[in-house]
């Protein structure tokens, strides 16, 4: 795929993309929950997900998926079933881009992704979760025509944080 001249490819990761999915994952959660999650908890939340924790991951979950723009890892995905069950039978767990290639239309293609993964396994309608604080994330799956489904609260050291599941039909 091009995008404004850009080429872009998602594809399942690879353990060589770990060291890329950390910094990817480490510089979007600090721009996208700074402010919102208390920073010493966040901090400890991306230590905790360093090169090892990505390394696990790649080798273990079977839709995790990246995006590259320009043969950079720009951002990944993950999918799944739905962890609630319910309506919604699938589930995007994770959804993220690098700050420096938000805002240029690539997450639609890891969405679009994932809605693609999620089908394969006749895993009909889909639910992602964002916290209520993330404008940004809000915005992203309204204007792809998420609704405002579920609503619960996440711990995040002292605090509770509300959530909104977004479903898609």
């Amino acid at each position: 795929m091009i995008r404004s001249g850009l080429k872009v490819v998602v594809r399942r990761a690879k353990v060589s993309d770990s060291e890329a999915l950390a910094k990817v994952f480490a510089d979007s959660w600090r721009q996208a929950y700074r402010g919102i999650i208390p920073h010493t908890h966040l901090e400890c939340l991306i230590r905790r997900r360093g090169l090892h924790a990505w390394k696990d991951s790649v080798r273990s979950e079977g839709h995790l998926l990246v995006l590259e723009a320009a043969g950079v890892i720009a951002g990944y995905a993950s999918c799944g079933a739905s962890r609630r069950g319910g309506r919604y039978k699938g589930e995007i767990y994770e959804l993220y881009l690098s700050p420096t290639h938000q805002g240029l239309g690539l997450g639609e293609y890891l969405f679009e992704a994932c809605r693609h993964q999620l089908d394969l396994r006749s895993l009909n309608g889909l639910i992602i979760w964002a916290l209520a604080e993330n404008v940004i994330a809000a915005g992203f799956y309204d204007h792809r025509g998420g609704r405002p489904v579920a609503r619960a609260t996440e711990r995040f050291g002292k605090v509770s944080l509300a959530k909104i599941g977004y479903g898609f039909d």
